[in-house]
């Protein structure tokens, strides 16, 4: 008696990229890969953005303190990027003006001042205002700091969704004909002959191939886990892996605006406004050993982000809503500190003459993602000397076609739908832009929108993100996609668990 027959590996037939990682990095190469006419695949071993580009201190910025590391190159080219995605996607990514209290211990007013200069005219600032002086002992700004702080600085940068800006990256790529794989593991990857032949394991055990004319890997921390394990090379590069750990704790100051703070070790701390009643604290950038799977913030970081609160606010809160950490894959320069570490990108190729590519990366940022996917692109043009021009500088991302103001959109909208509370309204607005009608469709009343799981998540939500968004557990809906988690209660969680999956 003979056993049943093996199960033959679904056959994804051949493309001309196949992507390892969905976060960021990956997402946007599969984007602008796809909508040059290229035919993409995209495997992710979890689900998109669970690891590092969902727990970023959720900031398009050019990084004001890498200033002082002499980036003048990278800070140029993140301060443009800025202006180009927040045109792209003002639903996901608004500005944001930040206060810096000045503590003359860590750097003299006038270097601070000097900085703002630069940063204000060195990437063609066109949509945001300029920086300024505060007199904190009077601007509303001073409000909930100590006395001591009297004299600061205002800046502007932006706010990011950063789990969405990845899905709407894939969305994108989707449209343009790409093929997107979540919780599809890279196990095996092999030249033969002019292509890649990789082997692929679904959630449930099952074999996938795909054959590649290039393979790109964009996994992030596991970067070398890919290179090495999977495709059985060598690299000559290195990450350095530094932990991120952030605080969400209750908004403690009025008004829209941030904070940065200078810490007595040189590092600087963000404090944010995180939805309408929150804020969130970070980050701590500490080297990190351990596998990037197990990152959690421990009670030495907690100490310390609310040690600089402590130092700076009359009354900083004492309760901690949520923490998170996450780790980030830097490009290992060889810097003594962590915070020193460039956050520029570095490519590497293996593949000459007619063997087919790998393209590893090293590296890189949230703001520069898109630039970052063009100049992958650039790199692999050897092997795609026919492949179209870049495209995504002038290009919305989906539900990012706004016209003119975004609070004139939510005005629109809500009388388009006056059966629904205003709050739920801009929720829709926030997360999908102009994708908002097409999520509630007929629907006029809350109880048009189905099931109500707390909050503003109601079953029509969730349904519409299993459908276009691959959602298919409770914490991509509750954590990733949106942010209903931060404001259900434990068991309106697990009732929400209970009817989607854990």
């Amino acid at each position: 008696m003979t056993g049943a027959a093996p199960v033959a590996a679904r056959d994804h037939g051949l493309v001309d990229i196949a992507v390892i990682g969905g976060g960021i990095n990956g997402a946007g190469i599969a984007r602008d890969a796809a909508g040059r006419g290229l035919k993409v695949l995209l495997c992710e071993k979890d689900d998109f953005a669970e690891g590092t580009s969902s727990r970023s201190g959720k900031l398009v910025h050019g990084g004001l303190r890498y200033l002082e590391y002499y980036q003048f190159r990278l800070v140029r080219e993140a301060l443009i990027e800025r202006e180009v995605l927040l045109a792209s996607a003002p639903h996901i990514i608004w500005p944001m003006r930040f206060v810096l209290p000045h503590s003359p211990e860590q750097r003299p007013a006038w270097l601070v001042r000097a900085g703002l200069f630069l940063y204000d005219h060195l990437g063609g600032r066109e949509r945001l205002p300029p920086s300024r002086s505060l007199d904190l002992s009077r601007a509303p700004e001073g409000a909930p700091l100590r006395g001591e702080f009297r004299r600061g600085f205002e800046y502007s940068d932006c706010w990011v969704d950063d789990a969405r800006l990845v899905i709407l990256n894939l969305v994108d790529a989707s449209r343009h004909g790409a093929r997107i794989l979540p919780r599809m593991r890279a196990m095996r990857a092999r030249r033969a002959g002019d292509t890649w032949q990789l082997e692929m394991k679904a959630e449930d055990g099952s074999a996938q191939i795909v054959r590649a004319r290039a393979l790109v890997n964009a996994a992030g921390p596991w970067v070398q886990d890919v290179v090495q394990g999977v495709a059985g090379l060598n690299s000559i590069h290195n990450v350095r892996l530094v932990k991120g750990s952030h605080l969400v704790v209750p908004k403690f100051w009025s008004g829209p605006h941030a904070y940065l703070l200078q810490n007595d070790d040189r590092r600087v701390i963000f404090v944010n406004p995180y939805g309408d009643d929150l804020a969130l604290i970070g980050t701590t950038d500490i080297p990190y050993n351990g596998r990037a799977e197990d990152v959690a913030i421990d009670d030495t970081e907690i100490e310390y982000l609310l040690r600089v609160l402590r130092r700076y606010f009359r009354d900083p809160p004492q309760d901690i809503v949520h923490a998170f950490s996450g780790v980030r894959p830097l490009y290992d320069d060889n810097a003594e500190s962590p915070s020193a570490v460039t956050r520029d990108y570095v490519f590497e190729i293996d593949g000459t003459g007619h063997a087919p590519p790998l393209l590893s990366i090293f590296g890189g940022k949230i703001t520069t993602y898109r630039k970052l996917a063009e100049h992958a692109l650039q790199r692999l043009m050897p092997w795609f000397p026919r492949l179209s021009p870049a495209w995504t500088a002038g290009a919305h991302l989906p539900g990012g076609d706004i016209p003119g103001d975004f609070e004139d959109f939510v005005a629109d909208l809500q009388r388009e739908y006056p059966g629904l509370r205003e709050t739920l309204v801009r929720h829709y607005a926030r997360l999908y832009g102009t994708r908002a009608r097409e999520l509630l469709g007929p629907a006029r009343t809350c109880s048009d929108l189905g099931r109500h799981f707390g909050g503003d998540l109601y079953e029509r939500e969730a349904r519409y993100l299993r459908e276009t968004e691959w959602a298919t557990q409770a914490a991509d809906v509750l954590d990733r996609r949106t942010k209903h988690g931060l404001h259900l209660t434990s068991g309106k969680r697990a009732a929400f668990e209970d009817s989607i999956g854990k």
